[in-house]
């Protein structure tokens, strides 16, 4: 760290005008010039002296018109463009060539000609203007407010301290704040024939990434996940800083990963030794869906947690199209007002039905027993497993079961007809009916058990815990709120499971950002990151807005929780995350729908063919928040400095 400051101090005395006015680093001279374009003469021998002029290239056109202002217009070369003297460049190359023999053995061009030949255009796009203001501030602006006759401007290319400078630059200055972390190193192309001299460091205030959205687009392998832990890097690193916003020293971070592919909660030949778990291990608590050896389960007991358990069963069941799953699914928990008795007996009778259907499907439990109301006539009618019983004094759920079998079936003989004349309703309710149905798997009382009913929850008893605890998502807010890593291996469980978990989870986070922001209480940012974030997020057409991403990429940065998600997919994620991502990380993309897509935003159109063409691993091009452009950079690799 203390070397990283080091750097920040001396970067933050470089004056860009004067080191300009030092180097050699002559390009060309533009023969246009407007707001959005420029085109520049340059030459073989100036191109070949600042090692080459690659697409991506950051260049200077810097006004000389005036001495005494300083103004410098920001460039990124697009591609070559055509002088006017091109066409009859052409035509005497083409007659050259004619004349000179296969093996080059004939006459060699004149002096003047091979001048001549070397001369060739370059297109640029304008980025912005660096501008020194009346304070003798260097500033700088995403456009132009006004240019001059093109001959007016030389154009450099910088590099070293310049280049450094030019890249680190924020709205309000240069980096060298607490907490500024290396990212990696400026690389303009795949191909580094040409010797770039001195590295050009990169670096991010994670304070860009705080509240915020970032996006990793590319393909597998190009080093999406080492940049996610590069973030996760930065971010440890500013909750140790003592950086404030505001005024506020900003407190631990907590941070939570969903790992589609368990490749940040386990251990693996690829990544060797970059395990997040391993590099923090006094700060990162695992949680799986399985029971591992250092992992906690994410389980729940469904009989403790009844409306939890019960909201997990429906997501799970949410594609069965049968009438009386949809039933099951819709069943309301809300709990009744203490003063209503009547309601409070509909709902214990309510939960014990559910109860009994947990333990018909076989949900593990530790002698539990129910306890609801059952009028006089009922309890001592005739039918055989409800005569005698008293549910008021508890039962166990083998009898509960049993219990609720028998009046399902008598609904409509007495005692119950009784019941439903004197009372003018049923003595089940609606929901309480869809239950018996469910643990019956009678479509109705006199029908023979031909439905799947209970057996639907079978599948899904491998998520239930007869372990007495606090619920897993109130133990990962609590772990949040203390700043710590939380890291969700999702990686065994089906898609349903993971998305399931992964909502879930997610929910419990905004909804206590929500009562935090409500209640105007203090809270820590939160940072969440997403894998595979295709495999979660709502498609690209899906227009529901109130999906828990989109609320999170929405409202997160008011409730100080962070998205950060990582896909090869760009046209898989809803635009309405899209459109409220400030981060850009872009690695590799080989389909030119994803590249279109991607065009939508900032001017990633100026990469779309180095995108579609280079594949070196963490060869990014990076758009942070506080930087006004693109940076194409290569992610320095993730390691922890050991004390």
């Amino acid at each position: 760290m203390s070397t990283i400051m080091e750097e920040l101090k001396l970067l933050a005395g470089v004056d860009l005008f004067e080191e300009c006015r030092k180097q050699d680093a002559f390009v060309g001279r533009p023969f246009y010039l407007d707001f959005e374009r420029l085109r520049l003469m340059s030459n073989d021998k100036w191109k070949q002296t600042v090692g080459g002029v690659p697409a991506g290239a950051f260049l200077l056109a810097l006004y000389n018109g005036e001495p005494e202002i300083d103004e410098a217009v920001l460039l990124r070369v697009l591609k070559p463009t055509k002088l006017p003297t091109d066409d009859d460049m052409v035509m005497a190359m083409v007659d050259h060539y004619k004349e000179v023999p296969r093996d080059d053995s004939g006459s060699p061009l004149d002096s003047y000609t091979r001048a001549e030949f070397q001369f060739s255009g370059l297109e640029c796009r304008v980025i912005g203007t660096f501008y020194r203001d009346s304070d003798n501030t260097i500033r700088f602006a995403g456009d132009m407010d006004n240019f001059y006759a093109p001959h007016n401007y030389k154009v450099v290319k910088p590099t070293g301290k310049v280049l450094e400078y030019i890249v680190n630059f924020r709205e309000d200055g240069i980096p060298g704040g607490k907490g500024d972390e290396r990212i990696g190193k400026v690389r303009y192309s795949s191909s580094l024939r040409h010797p770039a001299g001195v590295d050009v460091p990169v670096f991010v205030s994670p304070l860009d990434f705080l509240g915020k959205r970032t996006a990793l687009f590319g393909m597998t392998r190009t080093g999406k996940s080492n940049s996610v832990k590069k973030i996760i890097q930065a971010t440890v690193g500013i909750s140790k800083s003592g950086r404030t916003i505001k005024d506020e020293a900003i407190r631990p971070v907590g941070q939570i990963i969903f790992d589609i592919n368990g490749e940040y909660a386990n251990a693996n030949q690829q990544d060797a030794g970059t395990a997040i778990f391993e590099q923090y291990p006094a700060e990162v608590t695992r949680y799986s869906v399985l029971e591992k050896p250092n992992f906690r389960v994410m389980k729940l007991n469904f009989y403790r947690s009844i409306e939890d358990g019960h909201a997990l069963l429906a997501t799970l069941l949410s594609e069965d199209k049968a009438d009386y799953t949809k039933a099951f699914c819709n069943i309301d928990w809300t709990a009744p007002d203490d003063q209503d008795h009547s309601a409070r007996t509909r709902f214990a009778v309510k939960k014990a039905a559910y109860m009994a259907c947990l333990k018909a499907a076989g949900f593990q439990e530790n002698g539990a027993k129910v306890v609801f109301e059952a009028n006089k006539q009922i309890r001592e009618s005739s039918i055989p497993g409800i005569s005698g019983i008293d549910p008021s004094a508890g039962i166990s759920l083998d009898e509960a079961i049993t219990w609720f079998t028998a009046a399902y079936k008598n609904l409509n003989e007495e005692p119950f007809t009784a019941y439903r004349r004197t009372k003018g309703r049923d003595w089940a309710d609606e929901d309480t009916q869809t239950l018996m149905r469910f643990l019956t798997r009678m479509r109705n009382s006199t029908a023979q058990p031909t439905e799947s009913g209970y057996r639907k929850l079978i599948a899904h008893r491998s998520l239930h815990t007869s372990t007495i605890g606090k619920p897993f998502e109130e133990e990962i807010v609590d772990l949040l709120r203390k700043g710590k890593i939380v890291i969700l291996d999702l990686s065994q469980g089906n898609p349903q499971i993971q998305r399931t978990y992964s909502d879930r989870v997610s929910t419990r986070i905004f909804n206590d950002g929500m009562q935090h922001f409500i209640d105007n209480e203090p809270a820590n940012f939160i940072q969440m990151y997403f894998e595979e974030a295709h495999n979660l997020f709502p498609r690209k057409d899906d227009k529901d807005l109130t999906q828990i991403y989109n609320r999170i990429a929405k409202e997160g940065q008011k409730l100080r929780i962070g998205l950060c998600y990582a896909t090869q997919e760009v046209s898989s994620i809803s635009s309405s995350i899209l459109k409220n991502t400030q981060n850009w990380f872009v690695s590799h993309l080989n389909n030119r729908d994803e590249l279109r897509e991607l065009d939508k935003y900032y001017d990633f159109e100026d990469f779309t063919e180095s995108l579609r063409r280079t594949i070196d691993k963490g060869f990014i091009r990076l758009k942070t928040d506080s930087n006004t452009f693109i940076v194409p950079i290569q992610v320095d690799p993730f390691k922890v400095a050991r004390s």
